[in-house]
């Protein structure tokens, strides 16, 4: 059972939001600035960013060496304090992991682990001073369960839910929480920004029953406020990552399916 003791209002909060020009990053800053929280938006899309009214932006690549730190620093002289981290920003590889280009991976693996532990580098400590805050970190249910026709992206994401357990119990007692957020097929435009490839045909098949990122936004913003520990969205990806545990065999055979089709 999700954990209630402590729970945490919006308003009035400081939050960063990363990949805040459109998707679920965009939704998660409409959300919040309705909930009369203040909030910093990161994006490389400046014409984007700066059609949410309200949004302080802060244009730039998370991948620029030392920009992250800077983007904090900016939201500090704005605000004077940063409450909540999310960390949304990310890219995806439709590319076998023993062909994809070292470049691309790289590129992957800087923005969807690096940027993330940049930013909660440079928000950690005024965390601590402050005695509380909140770093949420966007995964997918491809963190959860390795999808062959993305598994550098689900390496990826595996590696970011384990930055954010470790770092849940490194700061304990601390008063900064950490959540991750696990979201399975969103209406986004994800698929048009990955690096190479195209999914599966299965994959754009399942659109109809993908969530809106204003769902997903809805979702997160109540795992804050709930102070869960992880948010699986839709819930029935539980179900899932459930099947993957208990019928590894099937499952494996049902993915390799997919993934043999979409290599044909």
């Amino acid at each position: 059972m999700p954990c209630y003791s402590r729970l945490v209002q919006c308003k009035d909060k400081v939050v960063i939001v990363t990949g805040a020009s459109e998707g679920i990053g965009l939704a998660c800053a409409r959300a919040l600035l309705e909930r009369g929280a203040q909030v910093a938006g990161i994006a490389r899309n400046e014409a984007n960013l700066g059609r949410t009214a309200g949004l302080f932006s802060i244009p730039g690549d998370l991948t620029e060496p030392g920009f992250a730190a800077r983007a904090v620093e900016q939201t500090f002289a704005r605000f004077g304090r940063v409450d909540i981290l999310i960390n949304n920003a990310g890219v995806g590889l439709y590319a076998p992991s023993w062909q994809a280009s070292m470049d691309d991976t790289r590129r992957l693996w800087e923005l969807n682990l690096m940027a993330p532990l940049a930013l909660i580098q440079a928000v950690v400590p005024s965390m601590r001073a402050q005695g509380e805050g909140y770093i949420v970190n966007v995964g997918s249910i491809a963190g959860k369960m390795t999808l062959p026709w993305l598994t550098l992206y689900s390496a990826s994401k595996y590696a970011l839910g384990s930055l954010t357990d470790g770092l849940r119990i490194e700061l304990a007692g601390t008063g900064i929480r950490t959540m991750t957020v696990c979201p399975g097929y969103v209406r986004t435009d994800f698929q048009r920004h990955v690096l190479g490839g195209q999914p599966p045909a299965h994959i754009f098949r399942a659109r109809g029953m993908a969530i809106t990122p204003e769902q997903c936004a809805a979702a997160i913003l109540q795992g804050i406020e709930r102070n869960q520990r992880t948010v699986m969205t839709p819930r029935l990806g539980w179900a899932v990552i459930a099947a993957a545990r208990l019928f590894p065999r099937l499952v494996d055979w049902q993915l390799r399916r997919i993934n043999e089709s979409h290599s044909v």
